[in-house]
């Protein structure tokens, strides 16, 4: 029997084998979940009845390591952290079908968020993306949050009426601190460079994105053009490109953009497929340009930048609050 013939009989087993596992690791991982929950839930109602302490916590943590010895992770710390994690949550009963689908790890790397919003963001996150800790940790620490909840205030008018379901997307700001650029470098240097960091690139922009190639080729007329990155997002359901620029944002960039849109739909958008996106990724802009570039913009066009290394949080937190109170 050929190698070929063997793989295509036997691969429907080997999948049920590696669904069933995830499965009963799911399973093992809510039931973990839950123990935990149960536990934080016991010592918030002493700590609230009783006085409890951090110090009974640390009698109690020796007491479990005393008479079970086997028993692994009780330690007074994870054991405050459970109720810490029951006291986070306890009053927001909608967001217990999400901290029961991921791990420990990455539930301890939400709690410190500064506000429930920006845990129930993470925890979609983690739930959607399938992050590890070492991703997730890294999505924190490159303030994805901020730049998310920034890039949605700042979406043209023109693209949510064409893309309702636009928000959390596409982001205003991207971070590609994993690149390997030399101090002075080109729009084909950076391309080379995300592809060939394209997985930490993908984790960047988000799983949604499902890559069609660099350079793509479009023929308008007796002419070829090549669209620098071209992707579809799954949850839109349309055509994204991505154009690079090493240079801060120029109003007359958008023309280029508006003409690779125009031939996307024209000529590779699928019938059932809603109209392209297009994302000029500039090093750099001045939000005042960019609205006025936008304002008589009738393509669903953004303007973003990226920087090289991870942002100043505190610049981004602020940044937000500011939009938050020009809102209110």
């Amino acid at each position: 029997m050929s190698e070929l013939i063997i793989q295509t009989k036997f691969t429907e087993v080997v999948n049920l084998i590696k669904q069933s596992r995830y499965k009963a690791l799911q399973a093992v991982n809510s039931e973990l979940i839950n123990l935990y929950w149960q536990i934080g839930e016991y010592i918030c109602q002493r700590v609230e009845r009783e006085g409890w302490g951090k110090s009974v916590v640390k009698e109690l943590a020796d007491f479990i390591q005393k008479n079970e010895p086997t028993l692994k992770g009780f330690t007074s710390q994870n054991l405050w952290r459970m109720r810490q994690f029951y006291d986070t949550y306890k009053d927001s009963p909608k967001l217990a079908a999400l901290w029961r689908e991921i791990s420990w790890s990455n539930n301890r790397l939400i709690l410190p968020c500064k506000t429930l919003e920006e845990r129930e963001f993470y925890l979609r996150l983690c739930v959607s993306e399938k992050l590890s800790s070492r991703e997730l940790q890294r999505q924190i620490n490159s303030s994805i949050y901020e730049r998310t909840m920034l890039g949605n205030q700042k979406l043209a008018a023109v693209v949510r009426e064409i893309h309702p379901d636009i928000e959390n997307a596409i982001r205003d700001k991207y971070v590609f601190e994993f690149l390997d650029l030399p101090e002075v470098y080109s729009e084909s240097d950076l391309q080379k460079s995300l592809i060939a960091n394209f997985k930490k690139f993908i984790l960047e922009i988000g799983r949604d994105f499902a890559y069609l190639g660099e350079g793509y080729r479009l023929q308008v007329g007796n002419e070829d053009f090549y669209l620098d990155l071209l992707f579809y997002h799954r949850g839109l359901q349309c055509l994204v490109n991505f154009e690079l620029k090493i240079k801060k944002f120029k109003p007359e960039f958008l023309g280029k953009l508006n003409f690779y849109l125009e031939a996307l739909d024209r000529d590779v958008k699928k019938s059932f497929e809603n109209p392209s996106i297009g994302v000029l990724l500039c090093k750099g802009k001045d939000d005042t340009v960019v609205e006025y570039a936008l304002a008589r913009n009738l393509s669903p066009a953004l303007i973003a930048d990226y920087e090289t290394k991870l942002p100043d949080k505190k610049l981004l937190q602020a940044k937000l609050e500011e939009f938050a109170q020009m809102l209110d």
